[in-house]
This record gives C-alpha cells, sequence and structure tokens, in this order.
C-alpha cells in the first residue's frame, strides 16, 4: 500500500507543462503569452469603454462588463502558473494555493455560464417585449443578478473544494496540468473519493448543465418569437443582435465538449493532447470575447475605435 499523508497543512503538488515538449516550453510560452495579452487587453478595453462611454450604459453592456470581468479572473487565475512553468520550471505549488486556484478557475467558469444564461434572457427581453425592457431589467434589478451569480458559485463550489481537506494523498504528487483540475486532484487521493465525485458532478450539473438548458429554452423562445414578426428586414434586425451573443456561448461550450470528449475517448491521444486542450479550454473564451463583441456589436466597435483613434490624433 503506498505511503500517505494525513495532513494537508505542509503538502505540496507538482504541476505538469506540456509532457513530452520539456525541451520546447519556452517556444511554446510564445504563443501562450499573446494569447494572455490578448486576453488581458481585450477584455480591459471592453470594461473601460463600457465604463466610460455614457451611450452604453444599457442592460446589455452592463452584462457584457459582467463577461469580461469573469474573463479577466479566469485569465488571472491561470497566469501565474502557466507562464511560471514555462518560463522558470516553476512546478511546485501548497496544497493550500492549489486549492485557493481551483477554486476561482471554477468560480470564473460557473460565472462565465451563469452570465450567459442572464444575457441569454436580456436578448429574449430586448426581443419579445421591448417596450418593457428598461423597466424589467433597471440598474438594481442587473445589479442583483450580478450579487446572485458570484453567490451562486460560491455555495455551489465552496464544498466541493473544501472536501479535499479530508482526503490522504499519495508521495506521488504530479498533477496533469499547469492548474489545479479537481479530478486531477482527486486521483492523488489514497482515500475513498466517491463522495467528492458526487459533489464535483452535482456542481458541474447544477451549474453549466442547467444553465445550456435554459440558455437552449431562451433560444427556442427568442426564435418562435422572432419568426411571429411580420416584416423579413425586422426580423433579421432582431435576430442579428443575438450573433455575439451566440458566438460567447459556442467558444465557451465547444472547447468544454471537446475536453470532456478527449478525457474519456481520447485515452490513445498523446498527453500534450490533453495538456493543450485543457489550455486552450480556459484561455480561448477570454481570448475570443472581446473580438467577437468588437467586431459583431457596432456600438462597442465604436467606442473601441473612439478609444484607440482619437480624433485630435
Amino acid at each position: 500500500m503506498p505511503p500517505f499523508i494525513n495532513t494537508t497543512s505542509s503538502l505540496t503538488f507538482f504541476l505538469t507543462g506540456v509532457p513530452g515538449l520539456e525541451s520546447f516550453h519556452s517556444w511554446i510560452s510564445i504563443p501562450f503569452c499573446c494569447l494572455y495579452v490578448t486576453a488581458l487587453s481585450g477584455n480591459s478595453m471592453i470594461l473601460f469603454v463600457i465604463i466610460t462611454e455614457p451611450s452604453l450604459h444599457e442592460p446589455m453592456y452592463y452584462f457584457l462588463s459582467m463577461l469580461s470581468t469573469t474573463d479577466l479572473g479566469l485569465s488571472i487565475s491561470t497566469l501565474v502558473t502557466m507562464l511560471g512553468i514555462f518560463w522558470f520550471n516553476a512546478r511546485e505549488i501548497s496544497f493550500n494555493a492549489c486549492l485557493a486556484q481551483m477554486f476561482f478557475i471554477q468560480l470564473f467558469t460557473v460565472m462565465e455560464s451563469s452570465v450567459l444564461l442572464a444575457m441569454a434572457f436580456d436578448r429574449f427581453v430586448a426581443i419579445s417585449n421591448p417596450l418593457q425592457y428598461a423597466i424589467i431589467l433597471t440598474e438594481s434589478r442587473i445589479a442583483q443578478i450580478g450579487v446572485a451569480i458570484v453567490t451562486r458559485g460560491t455555495i455551489i463550489l465552496m464544498p466541493m473544494v473544501l472536501l479535499l481537506k479530508r482526503l490522504s494523498y499519495c508521495h506521488s504528487r504530479v498533477l496533469h496540468h499547469s492548474y489545479c483540475f479537481h479530478p486531477d486532484v482527486m486521483k492523488l487521493s489514497c482515500t475513498d473519493t466517491k463522495i467528492n465525485s458526487a459533489v464535483g458532478l452535482a456542481a458541474l450539473i447544477s451549474t453549466a448543465g442547467v444553465d445550456s438548458i435554459f440558455i437552449l429554452l431562451s433560444y427556442v423562445l427568442i426564435i418562435k418569437t422572432v419568426l411571429s414578426i411580420a416584416s423579413p428586414m425586422e426580423r433579421h434586425k432582431a435576430f442579428s443582435t443575438c450573433i455575439s451573443h451566440i458566438g460567447a456561448v459556442a467558444i465557451f461550450y465547444i472547447p468544454l465538449i471537446s475536453l470532456s470528449f478527449v478525457h474519456r475517448f481520447g485515452k490513445q491521444a498523446p498527453p500534450y493532447v490533453h495538456t493543450l486542450i485543457a489550455n486552450a479550454y480556459l484561455l480561448i473564451p477570454p481570448v475570443m470575447n472581446p473580438i467577437i463583441y468588437s467586431v459583431k456589436t457596432k456600438q462597442i466597435r465604436r467606442a473601441v475605435l473612439k478609444v484607440l483613434l482619437p480624433k485630435g490624433s
């Protein structure tokens, strides 16, 4: 029976870069660094223009600012460990630091799912009941939705993370990602993890699972409303306001589904494939969301260009 550690106060784990490509970490860090710069600068720019441009003080853009905030949090949560491994081979992480990183990665992921659901509701209200839009989605109600999103994520995820403290861990403490991932940490335990697995699955179903169902339901109702509009031009105009949100939903759920398929059916794939897809899963939404909204949303595009290309220049 392998030796195990009962206390977690001095426990450390070792993160993994890209297995089999360790000698190329400095080169691999270049595209990852570019992705982080794009994610941080893009989402900061979206937040800045929404805060400073009075014409963007509307429900749709308040929700977009929430999305940018969660993307910033998600990027920052993985930046230190990922680039630390690629640049300095800094693989060691304490147990408590690992739990903290895991909690914030999961929290911002759940928050992103929740914000996408709130944005779907926003589009449904705007299309189905435009005259009552500003009355239904007031600033105070949007603030309440924001607080509910953070509270929901914290309440659901806290037990999942804290339950890891009850486990004992084997001396082989090498994780398979460049950040702390809940299933990864569980696999290193020498004790029964059935409760942890059940709580983790319940957390996934009650967040991304439930949110995806309601997002789909929202679009069924949106399509039904759009098809009831007599004018083809008005139908196109109404549905075009959803394009950016549909793109954001796609780049959130497609990498999530791809990661699940690779973990389940790609056991014969090289280890670096799992690692790269897992890293892409956390980086693609923060990188792509600002690009999608800047390209597809005229008001955001104008505000960004106004900042980047002031008239006096």
